[in-house]
């Protein structure tokens, strides 16, 4: 492919800072972790605190930072909240990550 054609195609500014941001968001291990256990199901706070053996309040720390770059949605049935990824996008650059990394420690 021509350079003319790569520069054509090449998002916008916006666009690049929000895919960096996206990864940043990714970027920290306990934020991976909470999305590994929404990848096995819809689940409450104290789930995921419990799965993850972490204090409610870092959970949702995490899930609020999740929440706001569009990885994690939530549902409200009665007093309680509960946390699942946001769509199939959110899934499948989350398992493309884990395989790519779980590969190379098949080397």
């Amino acid at each position: 492919m021509e350079i003319s054609e790569i520069r054509k195609q090449l998002p916008g500014e916006r666009v690049m800072e929000a895919v960096a941001e996206l990864f940043n968001i990714l970027g920290y291990s306990t934020r991976a972790r909470i999305l590994f256990v929404l990848e096995q199901g819809e689940l409450c706070v104290n789930d995921i605190a419990e799965c993850l053996d972490m204090t409610k309040y870092a959970v949702s720390h995490q899930l609020r930072i999740l929440r706001q770059g569009k990885l994690v949605r939530t549902r409200r049935e009665g007093k309680e909240i509960f946390y699942a990824i946001d769509d199939e996008h959110v899934s499948q650059i989350f398992d493309c990550a884990l395989a790519h990394v779980q590969e190379d420690k098949k080397k």
